[in-house]
């Protein structure tokens, strides 16, 4: 028997060169037509299985082997080559119906070629065997087209395209090779975490070798949150079932955050492709509330499957506390204190907190009001409106040699009655990156009252030093208030380089008691240098210097003086023991190194100096009490990560020869 001369085909459209490989079909003169043998979709070179039978397969000797290119025109030899390379019938040679097939699926598995027929005819001399391939056309451009398609360009730019398959450009399109390439697109999606894309379709090939590739790149359809229970199971209903997904629209269900608290701090939007290291911000930002115990990402396929619904599942935390005490001091005598707080108010993230403190000399009080983000402002703007009645014995009027005190022997306590209104904002368009700089402006008022411990007014001191701007002991000042920071910092809890500068101007405006009319100027920076001195263990290390100064330009009452000495200015020094002044200047230098993994060291330098400024205060405080007016001290500290941040232990020597153990938590500056 031999075979006659129906053809062997292997053939795939130019318009549909992704399937590598489509039916292939062998008949037999004068026989029943064989059932199709089904080839893989891709080149690949894996051998054809046998055909199903129990009987051994027809052999023919094969007298010639040809190839016949079909609609090509172009060199015709290297491929011809590489043909005669793969294929195992050979003139002279004995095959089987199984060996052409074999040999149909090996062409095809080269990746150049868009149809592959073999065509066998009898001659005098055995099988004419002919393999008619049709090549793929030259390679002129690859393009990638977005799916579902919408006006949206790809997020691969062009040029990255046409980078990976410069190569190909030219040449005879090879699928092996269009398929390595799409590799590296799918891979340069992930490294860009866009972890949801990929090529899903090569199929739009045109005869003129423009390939266009289409893409699923995860485009995000909505945005919800939905709220989990303490297990991170989602929370039921009445009826348990699943509380839906809620969007920023939608009151909450299950839970007491509304919804758009979260969304607003999420920068991926409807329409975006999703990215994963966006969204590993994005949760951050939304852990950083406070009001979360866990934070976690879910998706949900969209009307298309090409779009997911992006979730953000949340465990809320309990927000609230409060806590009670009570005492006997030297101060208030016997009292009473309640404190309460509230991180979340109506779910808005908003904090409201209050302490009072009730007894037989005083009541005290001081609440707050935060809205970290008011509702509808695009610049992430917050304000904070506060009242308060507080008191505490000045270190403008302590400590010293001699010690000076009221005319009955109690030391002068300072009550401050008042309230403010702040607000705060980056001056950045961009609300989810860390913006360098940030301003603030509010005003703020305050009745200010001189009083010994069992509340007397005592307006001066035993020498007859006014201790307040007015006669009667009582002041008030109606400030306004504005402030910028620029912040460059690494790291604001363990900075090792950049700087941090502060600006603030104090304006008063002469209303009510003492008339009072002053303008305050302070300005600090600090700068970070990391440094690689010690071995003590692996952990940064850094050189970190400051200077700050301030002055007071008119009126001044002797309790808005600048105060210096102790931990957060010179250490070695009491609170308050180098002076107070109208003007100031501070320094220090420190090195701060690991010791082990929780725990670091510092080496410190402080100075402050108030510019010979400390008789220009009504009643020169500092001058009557023996204050040098400058100093400096230098030690060594301990600094204990926790929680709360980093529990600060110094010990300084300053230049009057004494010591002193100071205590704080985070670090100076």
């Amino acid at each position: 028997m031999v075979l006659g001369e129906t053809p062997i085909t292997e053939t795939n459209s130019p318009n549909n060169l992704q399937n590598a490989a489509s039916k292939t079909q062998i008949t037999e003169p004068n026989s029943e037509k064989i059932n199709p043998i089904q080839t893989a979709q891709t080149p690949t070179d894996s051998p054809t299985p046998s055909p199903n039978s129990n009987q051994p397969e027809p052999r023919v000797l094969v007298s010639e082997v040809v190839i016949d290119f079909q609609n090509y025109t172009g060199p015709k030899e290297q491929l011809q080559n590489e043909i005669f390379r793969v294929i195992q019938t050979r003139p002279g040679l004995a095959t089987t119906r199984t060996q052409l097939q074999s040999d149909v699926n090996a062409v095809f598995a080269i990746g150049k070629f868009s149809s592959v027929n073999v065509e066998p005819k009898d001659t005098p001399l055995g099988v004419k065997i002919t393999f008619l391939v049709q090549p793929n056309p030259v390679l002129r451009k690859v393009s990638i087209t977005p799916e579902p398609s919408t006006d949206r360009s790809s997020i691969v730019p062009q040029e990255i395209i046409d980078n990976i398959f410069k190569d190909q450009y030219g040449q005879i399109l090879n699928l092996r090779s269009l398929q390595e390439g799409i590799k590296q697109v799918n891979q340069w999606y992930q490294d860009k975490g866009y972890t949801l894309a990929q090529v899903i379709d090569t199929s739009n090939i045109t005869p003129d070798g423009i390939v266009t590739l289409a893409v699923a790149e995860g485009v995000i359809e909505d945005i919800g949150i939905r709220f989990l229970d303490e297990d991170g199971q989602p929370k039921l209903d009445d009826n348990e079932q699943p509380i839906p997904i809620l969007t920023d629209k939608d009151e909450p269900i299950g839970g007491r955050t509304r919804p758009f608290i979260v969304t607003r701090e999420v920068e991926l939007k409807p329409g975006d492709v999703f990215n994963r290291q966006t969204a590993e911000r994005d949760l951050r930002r939304v852990f950083g509330l406070g009001i979360f115990d866990d934070v976690r990402l879910s998706f949900q396929p969209g009307s298309d499957p090409r779009r997911v619904v992006m979730v953000v599942d949340v465990i809320e935390k309990n927000t609230g506390s409060i806590a009670a005490g009570g005492g006997i001091s030297s101060a208030s005598g016997l009292f009473g204190s309640i404190s309460y707080q509230q991180q979340n108010l109506g779910g808005n993230n908003q904090t409201v907190g209050g302490e009072f403190q009730l007894g037989e000399r005083a009541l005290l009080f001081d609440l707050s009001f935060t809205d970290p983000w008011i509702a509808g402002d695009p610049y992430r703007t917050s304000y904070t409106v506060n009242a308060f009645r507080r008191r505490s014995i000045s270190l403008i009027f302590d400590g010293g040699d001699p010690e000076i005190d009221l005319p009955n022997g109690d030391r002068p306590r300072v009550v401050r009655t008042g309230g403010g209104l702040n607000f705060t904002r980056p001056l950045s368009r961009d609300v989810y990156r860390r913006s360098e700089w940030t301003a603030s402006a509010g005003l703020e008022f305050q009745h200010v009252e001189i009083k010994d411990a069992d509340g007397e007014l005592s307006p001066k001191d035993e020498l007859g030093n006014v201790l307040s701007f007015s006669d009667s002991g009582k002041d008030d000042l109606f400030s306004l208030q504005f402030g910028a920071v620029r912040d460059r910092r690494d790291n604001p809890l363990r900075p090792t380089e950049g700087s941090l500068l502060r600006f603030g101007i104090e304006q008063t405006i002469p209303i009510g008691s003492g008339n009072i009319f002053f303008s305050r100027l302070r300005g600090s920076y600090s700068y970070y240098v990391p440094v690689d001195l010690t071995k003590f263990t692996n952990g940064p290390e850094a050189l970190a210097f400051n200077i700050q100064g301030g002055t007071v330009i008119g009126d001044l009452p002797p309790y808005e003086a600048f105060s210096m000495g102790g931990s957060n200015s010179v250490r070695g020094y009491a609170e308050g023991d180098v002076g107070s002044g109208r003007s100031f200047f501070q320094a220090t230098a420190e090195y701060r190194f690991p010791i082990i993994s929780a725990i670091g060291g510092a080496l410190f330098v402080d100075f402050a100096t108030d510019l010979g400024s400390g008789s220009d205060v009504p009643g020169d405080p500092a001058g009557v009490r023996g204050k040098p007016g400058s100093g400096f001290g230098y030690g060594i500290g301990v600094r204990v990560q926790s929680p709360l941040g980093p529990i600060r232990v110094d010990y300084g020597f300053n230049d009057q020869g004494d010591s002193r153990l100071h205590f704080g938590i985070g670090e100076r500056f």
